[in-house]
């Protein structure tokens, strides 16, 4: 007799406990299914084999077959080829579907173990099978959700900028992937409109791959798109937006999307991709190869193996390359009679570079600063040094090459299997490795040589000091400036720094990111699920651990403002001031001070220089639930709620540093300033919060007929803080002063799906409120170094309608739309204004009732595709609308299009060409800014940009500093499929 499956819950240390009463039962209820599963794990059934194959012969993969009645569905391969278990040995009904074409119901006899089927192109996709953010699979027309679902052919038309660029083809998500591959924000009807910063781009929402997310955690410079690619392992995107993931996803009530891989089929299939990038309007290379095949690999076992490895310049070479690095991703499935057993294998390592804000004049119609163009950067050449570590000892190094080096490894199981009698389980548990290294820049910031507060910064010098400052090219060894302060004075004395027609007297100063994340998690989903003739009922439970360590710190590089800016050396000749005390000037020694390293990087004076270590373990526990009621052929209704608990546990280390300019710090020479600080006492701040929400959403959907249906949807989701609100707790007074606010989502959705000949049209109105959002600000004290003040919190509302649309006119012409029209307010939105530095005078300031700054009021992406035999070419149409600069509504971000260009040959069954131009035209359009002023305006934040600065820096034409798209880039393509 063969030997029985077994299955074995791997058991949680102590140290992951959530909760005795969420993860305890858990454990018991999956052994039990276990034992009552194995029994009938063999039952009398065939195996189905199979092809699923479009009108012209080509095969679909990643298309949905299964036994219609029992509702029980596998996917197609790179070839179209499929295998399907457990089938009853009896005649039976086989229901088939693909993205784009019409479902087709086959009828296989008792005998009959393959069958060919083939189906027919219907833009209407109203058959389409969901399956992410429901409880049990349904039809499109029969779903009450938001879902677009783009295919593996649709996706390997495209080439983005990155895994989450994809989502502009979703209405109602608003994708900011200008900086490059990483640190994009990702953002569906309002939430999260007011973020600017890729960092906290993905709070409010779930990216997962194949079920589960892709990490567990998000916080300042760590999110998933660290690890996240899209190659040609990629079988399919479900996006779902609004309600729905209120109670599907983990802590995330913004959207689902979800990236599913390509499994392997009854048959061997392949394909490699080579292609070829000029980019930065044709200056720089990209070289890239994808794979992936899979197959059988024995009985009923089947695998898939794939990924990529790329060299890429950026479209905006510094003289390094920008992307250079890979992914190796690998399924191996187990089919038996009542469902089937996954292993998924995942190893990334990848270094990538963003672009930074580059200078910028006028504020109607922005264009890059003289000197610069689209492919201009703002990268030094390659540099390198280290700095003593003052929290563990030693030393840290940093190496501008390194940029942000992402490694990931994870091992997934997902397990679903029919229990008999309408009873199913399923199972999806996945273990990470997680590591991100930043060397990169953190900001590059425009100051003027005669601003005091960059001296204070980095050499600890006070305003009343005599003497003067020397700016050198590393490069050259060039004197470029000479800065003379009397009596607290500075005056430029000579000046031949590049950049005067841009922003005369004026330097680049680069803060440094030096940022080690390891992040270790373990991620557990399971529920179990009842059919009855008219209902559905779901419960499950998921849980997540994540162990999270952060060393930071950063320090300051200054260079000038031009395309592929030098590196500068800063002294200081003369008597600095340190302070005074008891009335008395504290003074060094007269000579000359080196504020800068050989390579031109600064140490931030005292506290302002610290490295800081963060340590958080974040358990999180939570219970759902789904009811799906038919109540006729026409309604059908669907509820379900979600109880969740977070604990987040942890230290941070912070050290409390001084500046020794009179000892001289670690070499002992106070004329080197770059390495005066040193430890005075080390301080550990300890925290330990849980947090509790419940969710729910609820939904009545009316199908009209067979092309025409309705519905109507309402949701209360809650989002508990994630780990960058908890480091923020490393001194005293924010220990003290901070505690975590739940974040909650209210959601009102209605949405008409209807059918028209071959065409199809989804209208889905929708308003939601999001309240509890923190507003941070950071200010200069007093004593030149900086505080947050007290924290504030907004609430924001938006009221829109998303339309998705494909319309089939002939044979060889389609239309591909989608639309979103929405206006977002601040109903509520307080800030701080600093006046003079130090909270002592600080002030309140209210824009609430004013329009959501980063929120534009329109996005459109349209798409004509022509095809012709072996032919096709499409070119897309992106609208993206104005949208507010900030929350003082003082400007616009102006309104721009971007055209993406493509055509294909189909040289022969394994042999295909194509050509992708994106952005045609090389538009300049921005997506961020940063606004212009001093180190402590800008630092203050876009928000503190009032109307009066605005109108003083239009009237004197003053630049700022933005981030636009990515600019023209070509692309050839050659794929081989075998």
């Amino acid at each position: 007799m063969a030997s029985q499956p077994r299955f074995v819950y791997p058991s949680i240390p102590a140290t992951m406990n959530v909760n005795y009463l969420l993860v305890r039962p858990t454990r018991w209820l999956l052994m039990l299914v276990c034992v009552w599963s194995v029994s009938t794990a063999f039952a009398q059934t065939k195996t189905i084999t199979g092809n699923i194959l479009g009108a012209d012969g080509s095969a679909l993969p990643g298309a949905n077959v299964g036994i219609k009645v029992a509702n029980r569905f596998t996917t197609t391969d790179g070839n179209g080829a499929f295998t399907l278990t457990g089938v009853p040995n009896e005649a039976v009904t086989l229901v088939a579907s693909y993205v784009g074409y019409m479902t087709q119901d086959v009828r296989v006899a008792a005998g009959q173990t393959n069958v060919r089927i083939v189906l027919t192109r219907d833009e209407r996709v109203l058959d389409e099978i969901v399956v992410t953010g429901v409880f049990d699979e349904r039809k499109r027309m029969d779903a009450s959700i938001a879902i677009t679902t783009l295919s593996s052919r649709q996706i390997e038309l495209q080439v983005p900028n990155s895994a989450p660029d994809l989502l502009r083809n979703v209405p109602g998500v608003y994708v900011n992937s200008s900086v490059g591959e990483i640190r994009n924000s990702v953002s569906s009807r309002g939430i999260t409109i007011g973020s600017t910063d890729g960092s906290f781009g993905y709070e409010y929402v779930s990216m997962q791959e194949d079920g589960l997310p892709v990490t567990n955690t998000t916080y300042f410079s760590y999110g998933p798109d660290f690890f996240l690619r899209a190659d040609a392992t990629l079988g399919r995107l479900d996006a779902v937006r609004g309600g729905p993931a209120s109670v599907a996803a983990a802590n995330a009530p913004g959207g689902i999307f979800n990236y599913v891989s390509k499994t392997g089929g009854n048959a061997f299939a392949g394909e490699v991709r080579l292609k070829y990038g000029l980019l930065g309007d044709g200056q720089n290379s990209l070289g890239r190869i994808d794979g992936d095949l899979g197959g059988p690999l024995g009985r009923n076992w089947f695998y898939n193996i794939g990924g990529f490895y790329r060299y890429d310049q950026g479209a905006r070479y510094p003289g390094y390359p920008m992307n250079v690095g890979g992914q190796v991703k690998a399924n191996l499935e187990k089919k038996y009679a009542r469902g089937n057993l996954k292993i998924f294998l995942k190893y990334l390592d990848d270094k990538n570079g963003f672009a930074q804000p580059m200078l910028t004049k006028g504020y109607e119609t922005p264009e890059l600063a003289p000197g610069f163009n689209s492919s201009a950067t703002n990268f030094p050449d390659a540099f390198s040094y280290s700095g003593q570590d003052l929290v563990n000892g030693g030393r840290y190094s940093f190496d501008s090459r390194n940029q942000v080096k992402s490694k990931y490894k994870s091992v997934a199981f997902t397990w679903d299997h029919d229990l008999g009698n309408n009873w199913s389980f399923s199972n999806a548990t996945k273990y990470s490795d997680n590591a991100v290294l930043y060397n990169t820049l953190g900001g590059v910031i425009p100051s003027s040589i005669t601003d005091l507060v960059p001296y204070f910064f980095l050499g600890g010098f006070g305003a009343g000091l005599p003497g003067s400052f020397t700016y050198r090219s590393l490069k050259t060894g060039e004197t470029l400036a000479n800065v003379a302060v009397t009596g607290g004075v500075p005056k430029v004395t000579s000046s031949q720094l590049p950049g005067q027609d841009v922003l005369p007297n004026s330097v680049l100063l680069i803060p440094l990111s030096f940022y080690d994340n390891t992040v270790n998690e373990l991620l557990e989903r399971f529920s179990i699920k009842k059919k009855t003739a008219t209902m559905s009922f779901n419960l499950g439970g998921y849980y997540g651990y994540s162990n999270a360590h952060r060393y930071s710190g950063g320090d300051i590089a200054l260079a000038t403002i031009e395309n592929h800016p030098q590196l500068l050396s800063l002294s200081f000749t003369g008597v600095p001031l340190y302070g005074v005390s008891n009335g008395v000037p504290i003074t060094g020694p007269s000579g000359t001070y080196q504020i800068t390293n050989p390579v031109g990087v600064g140490q931030g004076t005292g506290n302002l220089g610290a490295y800081i270590s963060f340590n958080a373990t974040q358990n999180q526990g939570a219970l759902f639930f789904g009811h799906t009621w038919n109540l006729s052929d026409k309604w059908t209704f669907d509820w379900g709620a979600r109880y969740e608990r977070v604990n987040i546990k942890g230290y941070n280390v912070r050290p409390n540093l001084v500046g020794s300019p009179l000892s001289g710090g670690t070499d002992g020479n106070p004329l080197t300033t770059f390495d005066n600080n040193r430890l005075d006492t080390l301080g550990t701040y300890r925290f330990d919060y849980t947090i509790n929400t419940l969710s729910y959403s609820a939904a009545l959907n009316y199908k009209l007929n067979d092309n025409l249906a309705i519905y109507g949807r309402y949701s209360q989701g809650k989002k508990a803080p994630d780990l960058d609100f908890y480091f923020t707790l490393n001194t005293p007074q924010n220990l003290k002063l901070y505690r975590p606010q739940v974040r909650s989502t209210e959601q009102i959705e209605f949405g008409l799906k209807a059918g028209f000949g071959k065409s199809n049209l989804f209208v889905t109105p929708f308003w939601s409120v999001l309240s509890g959002v923190p507003v941070g600000q950071i200010f200069q004290d007093t004593n030149g170094s900086y505080y947050f003040p007290p924290r504030t919190y907004a609430k924001y509302r938006t009221a829109g309608v998303e339309i998705e649309t494909n319309v089939y006119l002939n044979p060889h012409l389609s239309v591909r739309g989608v639309a979103t029209f929405q206006k977002s307010l601040l109903d509520e939105y307080t800030v701080w204004v600093a006046n003079a530095n130090g909270p002592a005078d600080d002030t309140q300031l209210s824009y609430s009732g004013n329009e959501a700054d980063n929120s534009p009021r329109a996005m459109l992406n349209i798409t004509p595709t022509y095809t012709a035999n072996k032919f096709y070419t499409f070119l897309t149409w992106s609208y993206l609308g104005a949208r507010q600069a900030n929350a003082a509504n003082v400007f616009k971000l102006p309104a721009f299009s971007q055209f993406d260009f493509s055509a294909g040959y189909t040289v022969s069954k394994s042999f295909q060409l194509a050509l992708n131009i994106n952005n045609l035209f090389n538009t300049y359009g921005v997506m961020t800014f940063q606004r212009p002023g001093s180190l402590a305006q800008v630092l203050g934040g876009n928000a503190s940009f009032s109307k009066k600065e605005y109108d003083a820096a239009v009237a004197a034409n003053t630049p700022y500093s933005t981030v636009g798209i990515q600019p023209r880039a070509y692309y050839l393509t050659a794929t081989v499929k075998f």
